[in-house]
C-alpha cells in the first residue's frame, strides 16, 4: 500500500460523517493482505478509538468488523486495541458485544 492511499483510508475512518467513516472501514477490509505490520497495527489502533466512541450503528459493525480482520493478519496486539477496555458492553447493541468480546480475547 503506497503511502497515498494509507493516509487517504486513515482520514476516511476518522472523518466526520458516519458514513465515510463507515465506508473506510469497509475499505480497510479490502486491503487486510497488503498492509505491513505498522499499517495493520496503526489502522486497528485508529479504528478501535473510532469504534469507543462510535455513535452511528452501520458505522461501528464495520469498524469491529475491520478490526477483526485486522487482527487475522497476527500484527494486532492488545495494546493496539487497548481502548477496547473503556467499553461498557451493557451500551453497545447486543449483535456487536460478540465482536468486542472476540476482539478482546483473541488480541
Amino acid at each position: 500500500m503506497n503511502a497515498g492511499d494509507f493516509l487517504t483510508l486513515m482520514r476516511k475512518i476518522t472523518d466526520v460523517q458516519a458514513h465515510v467513516r463507515e465506508r473506510g472501514a469497509d475499505e480497510t477490509t479490502d486491503w487486510v493482505h497488503s498492509y505491513s505490520a505498522v499499517e495493520a497495527s496503526s489502522l486497528a489502533t485508529v479504528l478501535a478509538a473510532a469504534a469507543v466512541s462510535e455513535k452511528d450503528h452501520a458505522a461501528l459493525e464495520a469498524q469491529l468488523h475491520a478490526i477483526l480482520e485486522l487482527a487475522s493478519t497476527g500484527y494486532v496486539q492488545a495494546s493496539h486495541i487497548a481502548r477496547f477496555r473503556e467499553i461498557d458492553l451493557e451500551e453497545f447493541p447486543a449483535p456487536l458485544q460478540g465482536y468486542v468480546t472476540d476482539l478482546l480475547e483473541s488480541a
